[in-house]
């Protein structure tokens, strides 16, 4: 008899939502902090590891890279993926490093769930060393994201506000003015905050929608099947325009990138 293993959240993470929406943005974040052989390197927030690995490659050997997230199931991917690699435990706004401790520190894509972010910046600022390099990327507001503007719709018409709200929780903090006015409350008035293009991609539709009913931190539990399967079938007509020759969708997710350096 063949017994289906479930997934926990944290390998859906790396094996659906890593390559489709994380994996290139990691050698652009890389070279926005100017990485060398031989630094030391923290990665906040860091999941089940993208970043951090693709920051360890830069340092080598005579480098090290920590990857600190609050999640223990997240830890426990990264940990497989690169044991060479420093896991921690622990929150950005608390961070367990002493003062001036790192080259670089860097976020993807986290930074939207933390519960202080001006606390956070503060204490990612502090454990740099003068000349240190700072990079953390958020997503951008949801109305630079067409493709999830529609789904968020379609779950909002379908499913209630509620729905759609949790949906929209990555895309919360894609306001320049008020990353802006965390960084100056953090105490970093010369952060720079810019805008890149990024692209989200996916075999197909269902893919992506299923993708996203099982991510922990949207709507993880929220849909069950007779709803999951409503939402495919709404999406499999609205979301045409993003679908591609060869039937994937490609959807535009643009970041904002906090950009600092400590004196």
């Amino acid at each position: 008899m063949n017994v289906e293993v479930a997934q926990s959240p944290a390998e859906i993470y790396e094996d659906l939502f890593v390559p489709a929406l994380f994996a290139h943005w990691v050698a652009f974040i890389a070279d926005l902090v100017g990485l060398s052989p031989g630094e030391q390197v923290l990665d906040v927030a860091c999941g089940t590891g993208v970043l951090a690995r693709a920051t360890a490659e830069r340092v080598g050997s005579d480098g090290s890279v920590v990857g600190l997230d609050p999640n223990e199931e997240m830890l426990a991917v990264a940990r497989r993926t690169n044991p060479a690699i420093t896991w921690q435990t622990g929150r950005a706004e608390a961070l367990p490093f002493r003062d001036t401790t790192f080259d670089a520190v860097v976020s993807q894509f986290g930074f939207m769930f933390f519960e202080d972010q001006a606390d956070a910046l503060r204490e990612m600022m502090r454990v740099l060393k003068p000349g240190g390099r700072l990079a953390v990327a958020v997503c951008d507001a949801i109305d630079h994201s067409p493709g999830y503007a529609v789904l968020a719709e379609l779950l909002n018409r379908l499913f209630g506000e509620q729905v759609a709200t949790a949906f929209r929780a990555p895309f919360a903090s894609g306001d320049p003015e008020r990353l802006h006015a965390h960084c100056a409350e953090a105490g970093i008035p010369d952060a720079a905050v810019t805008r890149h293009d990024g692209t989200v991609r996916f075999d197909s539709i269902a893919a992506l929608v299923s993708a996203e009913r099982a991510c922990a931190w949207t709507l993880g539990g929220l849909l069950d099947e007779a709803q999951f399967e409503r939402l495919l079938e709404a999406a499999e007509e609205s979301l045409q325009p993003f679908v591609t020759a060869n039937g994937a969708v490609a959807l535009e997710m643009p970041a904002l990138i906090i950009t600092a350096t400590r004196t």
